[in-house]
């Protein structure tokens, strides 16, 4: 039985609507692809699609199928340009969308990449609302936090810490906490996202616990966050990659260290038949270089952001 003659005219006639459309499409005639159809259909032993003389819809059993030939297209088509683009250099536009807590991370990658590959384009967009890859053309999407199954593919770059920061001039002037209990006495400055409060998380024995602790500023951008304890307006708990740079520098001095407790984790995903593409891979390669433990993906995708991302 060689069903995979007639997979693709199925595939067409579904997506487009109709026998004429897929014919177009496929550069054959309208009957061609007609026949073809049928005689999928008479090999599995079903109906795949509803005709009438106006409209062609999905059965059932014609949705399930579509979703699997999908599939092993997107395969293919993945195989194919892993052969074809191996040697080659990356190309084209990347479209990559990521949360802010991540830009300033990101954009040294960026640079380096634009750098070494002149043919290269990048588009970051930044921001907290979790874009649809697909219909939204996007090649890579960071993601922090679990991720919601799909068949997106998914590389874990690392698990970040949650910790707290103050700047020197703050600690000379009100002292270093020793205790999350001890932030009742402190300007603790702290992070709206969608409109709710992020409470802090410190290690509880074997575990974390959320402590409420007082503020009198609230902000939903990380970088204004970091920028207001690097001026000693208060202490702030944020994920150890925003403030590594600053902590280097002096500027930003770590507190509460035995408490610091994991944040959420850090993954790169992207369409499947896009992760071999030479501009895609080359992007995540330089991620997991640049982010902590890299690590080849599994299918496992996402549409659910960090807890504080």
């Amino acid at each position: 039985m060689d069903l995979f003659s007639g997979v693709i005219p199925f595939v067409h006639v579904a997506e487009a609507g109709g026998f004429r459309a897929a014919a177009a499409r496929l550069g054959v005639s309208a009957a061609a692809v007609s026949k073809s159809v049928a005689k999928l259909e008479a090999e599995l032993g079903v109906v795949l699609l509803e005709r009438t003389s106006r409209h062609v819809a999905l059965t059932p059993e014609g949705a399930v199928f579509l979703e699997r030939c999908r599939a092993a297209m997107a395969q293919l088509q993945a195989g194919r340009e892993q052969v074809a683009g191996a040697q080659r250099e990356p190309r084209g536009l990347l479209r990559v969308t990521l949360p802010p807590v991540l830009g300033r991370s990101v954009l040294p990658v960026v640079a380096r990449l634009s750098s070494r590959y002149p043919r290269l384009s990048i588009r970051l967009v930044v921001t907290n609302r979790l874009l649809r890859l697909v219909e939204e053309e996007i090649d890579v999407a960071l993601r922090l936090g679990p991720l919601a199954g799909s068949s997106l593919i998914a590389r874990a770059l690392r698990t970040p810490r949650w910790i707290t920061v103050a700047a020197p001039a703050y600690l000379a002037s009100r002292g270093a906490p020793t205790s999350p209990a001890d932030l009742a006495r402190h300007e603790c400055i702290k992070f709206v996202l969608r409109g709710k409060v992020v409470e802090w998380s410190f290690r509880a024995g074997h575990g974390a616990i959320d402590v409420a602790t007082p503020s009198r500023i609230l902000l939903d951008q990380g970088d204004l966050l970091i920028d207001a304890v690097v001026h000693a307006v208060g202490v702030a708990q944020v994920l150890d990659f925003m403030a590594a740079p600053l902590l280097e520098a002096g500027l930003l001095v770590e507190v509460l260290a035995p408490f610091a407790t994991d944040g959420p984790s850090l993954h790169a995903v992207t369409p499947a038949r896009r992760a071999s593409v030479p501009r895609v891979r080359v992007f995540l390669d330089a991620l997991g270089d640049a982010l902590g433990r890299g690590g080849h993906g599994a299918r496992s995708p996402p549409e659910n952001g960090g807890r504080k991302g």
